[in-house]
């Protein structure tokens, strides 16, 4: 959680970590400030210090509203540092951060660096701010081991934020199920009123308004991919594709609150009308592991065990796995789950065994998300959900909805 980040910062041996980039849709500017209309920001916190966040000077009310220290960059105005570097403007962007290091006192040491932002624009910067302050060493936290960490964790106000999304999310899919089974067939091919066929896009347009109605943004996009998409895990759909009866659908939804807040994630697996055969067998094996992992779920575990315990339950029904090949294309293709919160994809990871960092523990959020692709047979299927573990090391899903396979046309 936030209240452990100093301890991280003292594990890794950092004197402060540095966040860049705008103040929203930035996950770890989000994390410290709150998120707000910030066009460009910066967050210093020096280990065993409150953060300081410095601003631009028309967006001073948004920073104060962070209730975080401020320090506005017309303190270090671009026309004096413009004749210091002699019209070099990455040099006297380099002077705004020199004056500001020295400003706070912070100018030996080791700065972690982190946001989103432009990676050539900042690559430059801290080439030039390094010439100007020798003594401090900017690295990145390849190894999640500070603000990842700490975000690893949930308090009650996040998880409160993440439900809701969680509320949003299942309102959507059910708008998204009423509206597919409202419309007429016409040789298998669901039809708009005007006679044409309903496509991949069409859903997609529904599936942006409905979110953007509830307040949340679509900032990953959705995937929604029918037939052989669908046994591509990542391939967000074919626009051009028609909804067709009979075939497998995967449905996999993952807003986030506007503005780069809380995500929430969650897949269910459709056939319209009716599902083939070979399609009802594969759903069924893939509910069985997710109930099964579910049921065996445990605290103080490394998340990777779960996803060895999923190989081991495909593979004896028969399915190559990507424990066996990594290149694997066809079976079980991918990771089991993936922790949740500010980035889509956080703590704790489930394909690193040997990284004690990734246990399930108290404040835990994360995803459990089987699947079998075989797009060679024109399917795939994947059901999901986002759990968390209580303050008492208990396991709870945050919402539920039907995982039922075929969606009967009205």
């Amino acid at each position: 959680m936030k209240s452990d980040l100093d301890q991280y910062l003292k594990d890794y041996q950092a004197d402060a970590l540095w966040v860049t980039g705008p103040g929203k849709h930035n996950p770890a500017m989000v994390y410290l400030t709150g998120g707000g209309h910030m066009t460009q920001a910066d967050v210093i916190k020096i280990t065993g210090s409150e953060a300081i966040l410095c601003h631009a000077p028309m967006e001073r009310d948004e920073a104060a509203n962070t209730g975080l220290t401020t320090l506005n960059y017309s303190r270090f105005p671009l026309k004096e540092r413009l004749k210091l570097a002699e019209g070099n403007r990455l040099v006297a962007h380099a002077l705004l951060y020199k004056h500001i290091f020295e400003e706070i006192g912070l100018t030996k040491g080791k700065v972690i660096v982190y946001g989103r932002t432009d990676a050539g624009k900042v690559h430059a910067t801290l080439n030039k701010l390094q010439e100007f302050l020798p003594d401090l060493d900017f690295v990145g936290d390849v190894d999640d081991a500070v603000l990842l960490q700490a975000m690893a964790t949930k308090g009650a106000e996040e998880i409160k934020r993440i439900r809701n999304m969680g509320q949003l999310v299942i309102t959507v899919i059910g708008r998204v199920a009423d509206f597919l089974t409202s419309h007429h067939v016409v040789n298998r091919v669901l039809t708009k009123p005007d006679g044409s066929p309903l496509l991949i896009s069409d859903v997609k347009s529904q599936i942006n308004l409905w979110l953007a109605e509830l307040g949340a943004e679509n900032p990953e996009d959705t995937i929604f991919a029918i037939g052989r998409d669908a046994g591509v895990p990542h391939s967000s759909g074919t626009p051009n594709d028609p909804l067709m009866l009979g075939q497998t659908i995967v449905f996999d939804i993952f807003p986030c609150e506007k503005g780069g807040g809380y995500f929430y994630d969650c897949t269910r697996t459709w056939c319209l009308g009716f599902a083939p055969k070979e399609a009802q067998v594969l759903f069924d094996q893939v509910k069985s592991v997710y109930n099964q992992v579910v049921s065996e779920l445990e605290t103080g575990k490394n998340a990777a065990h779960f996803q060895d315990r999923t190989c081991d339950l495909f593979e004896a029904m028969g399915h190559d796995t990507i424990r066996q090949n990594p290149a694997l294309e066809s079976g079980y293709v991918h990771s089991l789950g993936h922790g949740l919160g500010l980035n889509i994809h956080e703590k704790p990871w489930f394909s690193r065994k040997d990284d004690d960092s990734n246990m399930l523990q108290p404040g835990s959020v994360f995803t459990i998300e089987p699947g079998l692709y075989y797009p060679e047979k024109g399917m795939g299927v994947r059901l999901e959900d986002t759990y968390y573990v209580t303050p008492e090391g208990k396991f709870e899903k945050f919402v539920d909805y039907p995982m039922d396979l075929v969606l009967p046309m009205n």
